[in-house]
C-alpha cells in the first residue's frame, strides 16, 4: 500500500504538482484527428488541468491554444475559425495555430505591428500522429510521439477510438495492468460457477483454452521486467500437458499500455490514459494487425465497443457508466455473466470507478498478483523524483523505445519470463529488456 503522501503525489497531475511535471514530460494525445475538420468549430480541451482551445486551420494545420484572447479575456471558444486563423468574435483580433496574433483591427497597422508579440496566446507542440493529435508542454526540442507499435503501419491496419473514464487517471491505469482480475471480472457464471468465456473443453487450441485457464487458475505468477519505455508485465498459468499460459502485457511510461490476449496473427490492442483533471479521464484505445488490414467487420464490431473498446455515444461517452450504475442486470449476474454488466471495457470502467474518483491505497491489502501494480507506482513515484532532481524521466527523450508489442504465449513448466518474451516478441519485448 501507499502513504497518504505517495498517493497524493501518484494521482494528481495538475500544473506544479509532482506527477504533472513527469506527465509534462511526455508528448500526451489529445484528441482524434477525426474530431477537428478545417475552419471547422474549435473545441474545448481540458488536460492534466489545464483548458485549452483546438482548431483544425485553412491548410490543414493543427493548434491547441489558451481559450482566453489576450485582449479583453473573451473565450475563443466562440471564435470564428476562418482563412488559416482563429478571430475572437469580440474584437476581430486574429490568432494562428502557433498562438501567434496576426490582426489586430482595432488598432493602427504600426501600433498593431507592435502589439502582436505581446499579444501571443500560449500554444501546446502538436503533432498529428496514428490518427491522434498530440500535444506536448514542454519548449525547446521534444523530439517526437512515441512511435507505438502501430505507428508505422498503414491506416488500413489500424483503429483508434476513445472512451471517458469517471475517476483518476492511476487507478484506470491499475486496471489495465491487473491481468488477475481476468479470472473473475469478465467470467461468465453457470449453475453458481465461473466457467470461461469460450467454449470449454480439453486440449482445444491455445487460443481457446486460455479462457479456460484463465477459470481454472486464478493465481498466476508475476514476474516485471524493465526496459527503456517501462515494464513487462508477465503473468503464467497452468495451462494443459504441463504447460504455462502466459499473458504479457507491456507499460510504457508515463500512461501507455499494450494489453494481452493476442496469439501470433491475433489483433492487438492497447489503451493510453490521458489525465482530463484528477477525476476523470479520456482512454485512448487501439486496435491493430501487423500482418493484415482489419477487416470492415472488425472495425464495425470495434466502433459499436469490443474488448477495451466500450459501446460510446456521439460524444465519446460510454453508454454504460457512473451516472447510470453501468446498466447493471442483477438477473444476467444470477445466471450467465459474473458482474451482471455487459463488455470488458464496461467492467473495469464500473470496478475501477467503484474506488472513488481517487482511489485510497492506504487501506490496501496487497498480494503477488499485485506485483506489476506495486512495480507501476514504483517507477511512476521514481520518475517524480528524476524531475525534482533535474532529470528526464524514462523514455520521455527515446521515441523508439516505445516499439514494443505484448500478446500471449505457451512454454514449458521450466520456462522463464525474459526468455518467454524474447522468444515470443524479440525485440519487440523492449529495448535493453532486464530484470532492473
Amino acid at each position: 500500500m501507499l502513504t497518504a503522501e505517495e498517493n497524493e503525489r501518484l494521482t494528481r497531475t495538475g500544473p506544479r504538482t509532482a506527477m504533472g511535471n513527469v506527465f509534462r514530460c511526455y508528448w500526451q494525445p489529445a484528441l482524434l484527428s477525426r474530431e477537428l475538420v478545417s475552419d471547422g468549430p474549435p473545441k474545448t480541451i481540458r488536460i492534466l488541468g489545464e483548458d485549452f482551445i483546438a482548431f483544425r486551420d485553412s491548410e490543414g494545420r493543427v493548434g491547441v491554444v489558451e481559450p482566453r484572447c489576450t485582449h479583453r479575456g473573451a473565450n475563443l471558444i466562440l471564435g470564428r475559425n476562418e482563412a488559416c486563423g482563429l478571430r475572437c468574435v469580440y474584437h476581430g483580433w486574429k490568432f494562428d495555430v502557433s498562438g501567434n496574433c496576426i490582426e489586430i483591427p482595432t488598432a493602427p497597422d504600426k501600433i498593431a505591428e507592435g502589439l502582436k508579440p505581446k499579444a501571443a496566446l500560449r500554444a501546446l507542440k502538436v503533432s498529428e500522429w496514428c490518427d491522434m493529435i498530440w500535444v506536448h508542454f514542454g519548449e525547446g526540442d521534444v523530439g517526437l510521439p512515441p512511435q507505438l507499435d502501430f505507428s508505422a503501419m498503414p491506416d488500413s491496419h489500424y483503429f483508434v477510438s476513445k472512451k471517458l473514464q469517471q475517476c483518476n487517471w492511476a487507478q484506470a491505469v491499475e486496471g489495465g495492468l491487473d491481468t488477475a482480475h481476468f479470472s473473475f471480472l469478465h467470467a461468465n457464471i453457470e449453475d453458481g460457477e465461473r466457467t470461461p468465456l469460450a467454449p470449454s473443453g480439453q486440449n482445444e487450441p491455445p487460443n481457446v483454452a486460455r479462457y479456460r485457464w484463465l477459470i481454472e487458475d486464478s493465481v498466476p505468477h508475476f514476474t516485471v521486467l524493465s526496459h527503456d519505455a517501462g515494464l513487462l508485465l508477465c503473468a503464467a498459468r497452468k495451462a494443459d500437458n504441463d504447460q504455462l499460459y502466459w499473458r504479457l502485457t507491456q507499460f510504457m511510461m508515463p500512461n501507455h499500455s499494450m494489453a494481452p490476449n493476442s496469439f501470433p496473427g491475433d489483433n492487438h490492442q492497447g489503451n493510453t490514459w490521458v489525465p482530463i483533471d484528477d477525476h476523470s479521464c479520456w482512454i485512448f484505445c487501439y486496435a491493430y494487425n501487423p500482418h493484415r488490414p482489419l477487416t470492415d467487420e472488425e472495425r464495425t464490431r470495434y466502433a459499436n465497443g469490443s474488448g477495451i473498446f466500450a459501446a460510446v455515444d456521439e460524444n465519446f461517452v460510454p453508454l454504460r457508466n457512473r451516472d447510470n450504475n453501468y446498466l447493471i442486470d442483477r438477473e444476467l449476474q444470477q445466471h450467465s455473466n459474473f458482474t451482471g454488466i455487459r463488455g470488458i471495457s464496461e467492467q473495469d470502467a464500473a470496478v475501477a470507478d467503484s474506488q472513488g474518483f481517487i482511489a485510497d491505497r492506504t487501506r490496501e491489502l496487497l498480494g503477488q498478483t499485485d506485483l506489476g501494480i506495486v512495480r507501476f507506482r514504483r517507477l511512476m513515484l521514481e520518475s517524480a523524483r528524476e524531475c525534482e532532481r533535474g532529470g528526464v524521466p524514462r523514455g520521455a527523450r527515446d521515441a523508439g523505445a516505445y516499439r514494443v508489442r505484448s500478446g500471449d504465449a505457451m512454454s514449458s513448466a521450466s520456462a522463464g519470463a525474459i526468455d518467454v518474451a524474447l522468444e515470443r516478441f524479440a525485440d519487440l519485448a523492449g529495448t535493453n529488456l532486464d530484470v532492473r
